[in-house]
């Protein structure tokens, strides 16, 4: 069995290519592969599979056996590996996802290698029912949650999956595996949530830490940086377009006004390949 490890500023991956369809085995099968003392080590993994609603679909499996609707890092992964493996000659291609439907995809090329990938990531849906929570509410901005004996002010926004993006001062040092345990599996949220601790800089700059649904701390999260984008911008507290800076890393990250679009730039690397016994 043969896989590629690649990252996304950090967010990494154990990508499988030549499936006709997700294995049965899958789930556990991540949580084995994943584990960074007895496998390979990974966040989780990528399955690259045939569409026929667009050129390629992707199944992403958490590091704990459930399976994640949409993935950024994981998208610019995969549209990296089709075209640098020569499964695709374009630079623009489309690639299906579990929860965020059919997505655009633009490669920047150098020397016959993605080194930049640009995702339309789709609208952000806002309504509190649709994210989901349990919350009836059009929108929901600086909404109180309590986590233990602690209260915090969260907005909400999906990106094909729940996020819960709270306002701290400073984001680098905030008690991310104190409280994202705690927020991820709060009873708001039916479907349990990624959670985004954000720090405005400026008008054109975030700071954020993530704990992933499924996976816990990562080094980036692409939907969470887009949702955190959205929430910024709902918030009052930064322009359309801004460049979110995550221990990994950094993405740019527009909303777009025109179409209402969130839009979702940065790299992708491959590691190292790699055959499972």
């Amino acid at each position: 069995m043969e896989f590629t490890k690649m990252h996304g500023l950090g967010n990494d991956f154990i990508v499988w290519f030549g499936y006709e369809e997700l294995p049965s085995d899958a789930s556990e099968l991540a949580v084995r592969l994943c584990d960074r003392h007895f496998g390979a080590g990974a966040d989780g993994l990528v399955y690259i599979l045939p569409s026929d609603k667009a050129d390629f679909c992707m199944r992403i499996i958490n590091s704990d056996g459930s399976e994640a609707e949409q993935c950024g890092n994981a998208i610019r992964c995969a549209a990296k590996y089709v075209y640098d493996r020569k499964h695709i000659s374009r630079e623009r291609i489309t690639i299906e996802t579990l929860g965020a439907g059919v997505q655009q995809v633009e490669l920047t090329v150098e020397g016959g290698l993605v080194r930049m990938v640009k995702v339309d990531m789709g609208e952000p849906i806002l309504e509190g029912l649709k994210i989901p929570t349990t919350l009836d509410m059009d929108s929901i901005i600086q909404e109180s949650i309590e986590a233990g004996r602690s209260r915090f002010r969260f907005t909400a926004v999906s990106m094909g999956n729940p996020h819960c993006v709270i306002y701290v001062e400073n984001a680098p040092g905030f008690e991310l595996e104190v409280w994202g345990p705690k927020l991820e599996s709060h009873p708001l949220f039916p479907k349990k949530t990624n959670v985004e601790f954000a720090t405005v800089r400026s008008r054109n700059h975030i700071e954020m830490r993530v704990w992933e649904r499924g996976a816990g701390p990562t080094l980036a999260c692409g939907t969470g940086a887009c949702a955190t984008l959205v929430a910024s911008v709902l918030n009052g507290y930064s322009d359309r377009r801004a460049m979110v800076s995550l221990k990994g890393g950094d993405l740019d990250i527009e909303w777009n006004e025109e179409d209402n679009h969130v839009y979702m730039t940065g790299p992708a690397e491959i590691v190292y390949e790699g055959r499972l016994s």
